[in-house]
């Protein structure tokens, strides 16, 4: 435990402490770009200076270890200087249109320039060329806003594993992108957008579709219906000052009738939904490899993140056939709106527009798939991220705060606490093992309070084992098999898992994949920045909302079970299948 010296102030850390956190216990705050908390350190940016006596010169403090008797100035003119020069020379090859700019107000650049005091730039001459890739449905790239500070680098790399971003050329040519500067949409992206969650500035972000939004609520031959991904809740508030994880979700239901939607609807809906098929298909597996002694593909595999299975599609296209074949909540209830529900409201489905407001950038992507037209139409028209809800929301002069609690409209908008935890890591296993070892069991779920512990928490690879130690008579052939699940949150912790699998060093029988890091609650279209303490607080309300619910497990949703009564028929059935489920195909790797 080194003792050091911070601006005067004694400070004892464990040894191996950089600077920098060291001055966060010492109550000193010390600038920074490029540093990100739990990802990155590299002193990239320069902007965390500081003067070390005895130093030749002054250190990046993200990158500097403490010692002892160290003795640190965070506030000398030449610290001071120091920063200020070098967020001077930021900004002078910086595209400086913040009035315009989708992360004015929002941009740690603009912060750190008003932190320092800076109020013109010194520096002019040439700036790097500007290339805006508008090539995916889901991002935009501007290099003239990049920072170089390589933080989507390392997230893309080293978080998710899929390697679409690298610097490119060197020095004042240097590009953050795609190999040789190509757009996004000619190399292996899965669209996830945590490039964009971690950009300090404007340089990559969600492609915004609040333009389409308006123009299709103000097109009278169409109606108009949203639906609300259960992680939104947890952080719509934050685009409005509440603090992470608070729960808005009565008023996020009055602004969006007051946007002028003709019905307020919930994913959850078809979260439960997903629950039952998934979870019927899954017990029809393991009966034809335990009962029919048939090859099936085993663990079987979540399907309801699209990074995920865009993933799988690039980089293990031999597994594809373990991925579930239901679709994702998402486009089970475009199909259901504008199936059951169009019938029931007596209009067409090309008369219909279904709005999503999701936590991901990579479900624009998903929702135009070829494989998201089973309805006869488009399934989800436009996909608009909790971001882009705020900014709608305050483009319409609506005062949030002050807003009353509403509800959700029917038939489609009961939902069961076990769909609110589709939105943390572990939830979806957890909402699938509340309805499996009911329905294999006959009897409630053993677990304290229906929470499964192991699959909790933020862990990277979490496992779990139930056994079934009874089973009604359908499924007589699951008495005494012990059910191994395991859940894997972040691309780079799913690679890891499927090599386990691959090798036979793990055998599971279901596996949940996130795509996100924290599940669905630090989605890539979430409010900015997604650290562990925010993604902690999102996961705590969406389990208090989970908890508050008498409907607690999908399989007791009377609205889902009146749905197969009035129009599906039975889980796996012919109409399920045709709405519902889908298969993918191999993508080739650039």
């Amino acid at each position: 435990m080194p003792t050091l010296t911070i601006d005067n102030v004694h400070v004892e850390v464990p040894e191996g402490t950089s600077v920098l956190k060291a001055a966060e216990k010492a109550g000193v705050k010390i600038p920074t770009l490029c540093y990100l908390e739990d990802v990155q350190a590299i002193g990239a940016c320069r902007v965390c200076l500081v003067e070390v006596e005895g130093a030749r010169a002054l250190v990046a403090s993200c990158v500097t270890p403490v010692a002892e008797g160290m003795k640190v100035h965070t506030n000398s003119k030449r610290a001071r200087s120091a920063r200020k020069t070098v967020v001077e020379l930021i900004l002078s090859d910086h595209c400086g249109d913040c009035q315009t700019c989708e992360r004015n107000e929002d941009c740690e650049l603009q912060d750190l320039a008003r932190t320092l005091g800076i109020r013109e730039i010194h520096y002019t001459g040439a700036k790097s060329r500007q290339m805006v890739d508008e090539s995916t449905p889901a991002l935009v790239r501007d290099t003239a806003k990049c920072v170089l500070c390589r933080r989507c680098v390392t997230v893309c790399n080293e978080t998710q594993g899929v390697g679409g971003l690298f610097p490119q050329n060197r020095g004042f040519d240097t590009v953050i992108g795609p190999a040789f500067c190509s757009d996004l949409d000619d190399v292996v992206c899965v669209q996830c957008g945590q490039c964009g969650a971690v950009c300090p500035v404007g340089a990559i972000s969600e492609r915004d579709q609040i333009d389409e939004a308006f123009a299709a609520l103000e097109d009278p031959t169409k109606t108009v219906v949203v639906q609300t991904a259960p992680a939104i809740r947890a952080a719509l508030g934050e685009c409005f000052g509440y603090p992470p994880g608070t729960l808005v979700t009565g008023k996020m239901v009055s602004a969006l009738r007051r946007l002028g939607f003709d019905a307020v609807f919930d994913t959850n809906f078809t979260a439960d939904l997903t629950i039952i098929e998934e979870g019927n298909e899954l017990l029809s597996r393991l009966k034809k490899a335990l009962v029919d002694k048939e090859p099936v593909a085993l663990p079987m595999f979540t399907s309801c993140s699209p990074g995920w299975i865009k993933y799988i599609e690039y980089f293990y296209p031999d597994m594809l056939d373990n991925v579930s074949t239901c679709k994702s909540p998402q486009q089970m209830f475009g199909a259901i709106a504008k199936t059951y529900y169009a019938r029931k409201i007596g209009k067409k489905p090309e008369d219909m527009v279904v709005v999503s407001i999701m936590p991901c950038t990579a479900k624009k992507f998903e929702s135009q798939r070829p494989e998201m037209h089973d309805s006869g139409v488009r399934d989800v028209d436009i996909v608009l991220t909790t971001r882009e809800l705020g900014r709608m929301i305050k483009q319409a002069g609506i005062d949030f705060h002050s807003l009353p609690d509403d509800k959700m409209d029917s038939p489609i908008g009961l939902s069961s606490g076990a769909a609110d935890i589709f939105a943390n890591t572990g939830g979806v296993m957890e909402a699938a093992l509340r309805t499996v070892y009911e329905l294999v069991t006959g009897k409630p779920f053993p677990f304290n309070n229906l929470h499964v512990e192991p699959i909790g928490g933020l862990e990277g690879v979490k496992e779990a084992a139930i056994t079934f130690e009874e089973t009604v008579p359908e499924w007589s052939f699951l008495k005494g098999v012990t059910a191994r699940v395991a859940v894997a949150h972040g691309l780079g912790n799913a690679r890891s898992i499927i090599e386990r699998v691959r090798s036979g060093e793990a055998q599971y029988h279901f596996i949940e994949v996130m795509t996100c890091p924290g599940g669905c609650i630090g989605g890539g279209g979430q409010p900015r920045l997604t650290t562990n303490e925010v993604r902690k607080a999102r996961i705590g309300a969406i389990y208090k909302e989970d908890e508050g619910k008498q409907l607690r497990k999908s399989h007791e949703n009377p609205d889902i079970k009146k749905l197969y009564e009035e129009f599906l028929g039975h889980p796996l059935g012919e109409v399920s299948h045709h709405l519902l489920h889908t298969h993918y195909k191999p993508r080739v790797k650039v």
